[in-house]
């Protein structure tokens, strides 16, 4: 999963425009908005030369940035994303919806996208 604001949390830390990056890159002014708001996914071609661009792997800009190693169990390698770190700190803040995603995950997780539909 591509996430568009770290493209365009780079782009703005180097003061450059949409268009700007667009010419770098060989595509509209259009096409980096939609790939800063999810809109539009980068091709391959186009996330290496963001990579390169911006000096970041292309995990970065897929939420893969934070390796875990876990020895006891079946997944032994895992990533996580910075913004999945703040989700799950501004979860714990809230106590009680964390307990029970914690003792109930399918279950919350199911009436969360059953409320969403």
């Amino acid at each position: 999963m591509f996430i568009g604001s770290r493209l365009k949390d780079l782009r703005c830390k180097r003061n450059m425009t949409q268009a700007e990056l667009g010419k770098l890159l060989n595509v509209t002014k259009v096409s980096i908005c939609c790939y800063e708001k999810n809109v539009r996914v980068p091709s391959l071609e186009t996330l290496e030369d963001l990579s390169n661009i911006f000096g970041v792997s292309c995990d970065y800009f897929l939420g893969k940035d934070i390796n875990f190693i876990m020895e006891e169990s079946s997944i032994y390698n895992f990533s996580i994303s910075n913004e999945e770190i703040t989700f799950l700190k501004q979860l714990r803040l809230n106590k009680d919806l964390y307990n029970k995603l914690m003792t109930e995950p399918k279950r919350m997780i199911e009436l969360i996208d059953k409320k969403l539909k």
